[in-house]
């Protein structure tokens, strides 16, 4: 499974380390710049791949990111940040951003089994939307889930977005703002991704 995230990570021009997959494998390097591969690929092609980078990040299907999409022209502002900031505050995302998983995937499996609360209840969709003052914390009876306990103290010396706070010891994490476009932490040009839905 790590070896096909490795493998896609390389094809769309991404580090495994944004997939949550670290390590000192020769496979995390980009070998090609940006700009190198777009003078091999059409318009079409480039702004489809960044689009499909996006998509594969976040674990968004098709269908989910263009509703999320749509929401984003709706909102006041550039298109484009408002996407990011959208798929950054999936409860998915929030969860392995606050370090109670090791990935994304991993993030929306233990969601989806309703092992985590938002404001003291209980929620099991990933695509879940947090916001400002929201606190996100394992069910009582998930506090003492192995792997849950274990993600948290290998990322306990870590810190989270500005966004976000967590306090390890009590397993309690909080949304203080929205995420912003400097939050983003790989390299994307989502204005790709806007030009794509606009043709």
């Amino acid at each position: 499974m790590a070896k096909n995230i490795v493998k896609r990570c390389k094809t769309l021009g991404i580090s495994p380390a944004t997939m949550g997959y670290t390590g000192s494998s020769k496979s995390e390097t980009i070998r090609h710049s940006q700009s190198d591969v777009r003078r091999k690929q059409s318009e079409y092609a480039v702004h489809l791949k960044e689009k499909q980078k996006v998509r594969f990040i976040y674990g968004v299907q098709e269908k989910q990111f263009r509703l999320t999409y749509n929401r984003a022209e709706k909102m006041e502002g550039q298109t484009g940040e408002a996407l990011l900031s959208l798929l950054e505050r999936r409860l998915d995302n929030v969860v392995y951003r606050l370090g109670f998983a090791m990935t994304r995937a991993e993030a929306r499996q233990m969601v989806t089994h309703a092992h985590f609360t938002v404001d003291g209840r209980k929620v099991n969709i990933p695509s879940f939307q947090v916001k400002p003052g929201m606190v996100i914390a394992p069910k009582e009876t998930s506090k003492g889930h192995a792997r849950i306990k274990s993600n948290i103290e290998t990322n306990s010396i870590a810190q989270p977005p500005k966004w976000l706070t967590i306090d390890s010891a009590n397993m309690i994490g909080k949304v203080v703002a929205n995420p912003t476009r400097e939050d983003i932490d790989f390299p994307v040009e989502e204005q790709l991704i806007v030009e794509f839905y606009s043709k």
